[in-house]
């Protein structure tokens, strides 16, 4: 429930393809997300210790005519009074009421193969929207697919910009500010290009690869391949991002022409009701910038369900199990391991994080209700500088409309 998973070329085509000729659709959702943590001497439920946001989506999309598509979203945040009451932060940073459009794009289809231009959410292993926050991060970039490949999808992007650190940059400490709720579209590394193919000849099997191309910064593949056969699922990545030599003048990181990869392993089960599955990965010894060229999580299977970019650190060894059970009608249930060693020069800022989930949908309105237990030796820091373990509770309500 936490992570929207959809293929980049699912989310071009449904633009593109899924509605009739002259068709409007508008839908859209209402949010409000609550977080409250007991560290750093703050008390359950306390105002110092807690953030909360509310977020409005509105979309809209139509045929124009045959085989051209448009579409638009507006998100709007507000704390609806929660900051100085009930909460210190928000999920996007900010405390100001705002508005933006995070999709505005131009679709078309001539054959097998489909263009889409303009804002949009995006989808690639290493460049994709996030949908943890109150609204995601989006894009601005040029897509095009092509199927004339029998089972295989051909795809060629680029990106120009994107607001990610504007409303994935919130939390406790506040980072982004008020420019987190802004209409600002940065440079994405000066300009990026992606290239992939998706492949299931054999239906049981999908493999992806992927290539990204910041000229002046960073040169990455991904190579994943996931199974889903009879109830048994697996799963294999290996990725590497090859860093340019003029990256600290031109970004400002200390990554200077280091090259950097990471694999991972996943086997798990999948019933109707209910899913177990396990995953390793270990990093390599150079620093990354967390195997997502824009954001906060990784795509690496063993990517912890709220503390994300542990598993992605340099010299990381990282274990998930996940398990989900779902009584039809009553209630979905979850449970989200992740523990992360790290062994590096500069000091082990290891991870281990146990999250539970009660969901619940009425109709129209999706509930979630989340416990997480954090113990990560960065945080919750005392007069000591020893750290110790904390709790966590979330509470969200998402009316579909």
């Amino acid at each position: 429930m936490k992570l929207l998973k959809m293929s980049l070329a699912a989310a071009v085509l449904m633009g593109a393809s899924a509605f009739a000729i002259e068709n409007v659709k508008v839908d859209g959702d209402a949010k409000l997300f609550y977080s409250t943590v007991d560290a750093d001497n703050n008390d359950l439920f306390s105002k110092d210790g807690a953030m909360g946001e509310s977020a409005l989506r509105l979309g809209i999309t139509a045929d124009l005519t045959e085989g051209v598509s448009a579409g638009a979203t507006m998100y709007g945040v507000s704390t609806l009074g929660l900051y100085n009451n009930l909460v210190s932060s928000t999920w996007t940073g900010g405390t100001k009421n705002n508005f933006w459009f995070g999709e505005a794009w131009l679709a078309g289809t001539a054959g097998n193969t489909t263009g889409k231009v303009g804002r949009m959410m995006l989808d690639t292993p290493l460049v994709f929207s996030e949908t943890w926050s109150v609204a995601p991060n989006t894009f601005e970039a040029g897509v095009i697919l092509n199927q004339d490949i029998p089972d295989t999808t051909l795809v060629a992007a680029y990106v120009g910009e994107s607001n990610g650190a504007r409303v994935l940059g919130g939390g406790l400490d506040n980072a982004a500010g008020d420019d987190a709720q802004s209409d600002i579209f940065d440079s994405f590394w000066n300009g990026a290009y992606a290239l992939g193919a998706v492949n299931n000849s054999w239906k049981p099997l999908t493999v992806q690869a992927w290539y990204f191309d910041a000229q002046q910064a960073v040169k990455a593949y991904w190579l994943e391949a996931d199974l889903s056969m009879s109830g048994i699922v697996a799963g294999a990545i290996y990725t590497n991002n090859d860093y340019a030599d003029n990256i600290n003048a031109d970004f400002g990181l200390a990554l200077d022409g280091k090259d950097s990869d990471a694999y991972a392993l996943k086997l798990g089960f999948e019933g109707e009701s209910f899913a177990i599955s396990g995953a390793y990965s270990q990093t390599g010894k150079d620093a990354p910038v967390g195997f997502n060229l824009d954001g906060a999580q990784s795509k690496l299977y063993t990517e912890a369900w709220w503390n994300y970019g542990y598993i992605s650190q340099a010299d990381t060894a990282a274990y998930n199990v996940t398990a989900t059970f779902s009584i039809a009608d009553v209630v979905d249930l979850g449970a989200y391991y992740t523990g992360a060693d790290q062994d590096t020069a500069a000091g082990d800022n290891d991870l281990t994080e146990l999250t539970l989930e009660l969901a619940k949908s009425f109709g129209p309105l999706d509930t979630g209700l989340y416990y997480i237990y954090t113990d990560a030796e960065d945080q919750n820091i005392d007069a000591a500088g020893k750290s110790d373990s904390y709790n966590t509770i979330q509470v969200y309500l998402t009316y579909n409309f």
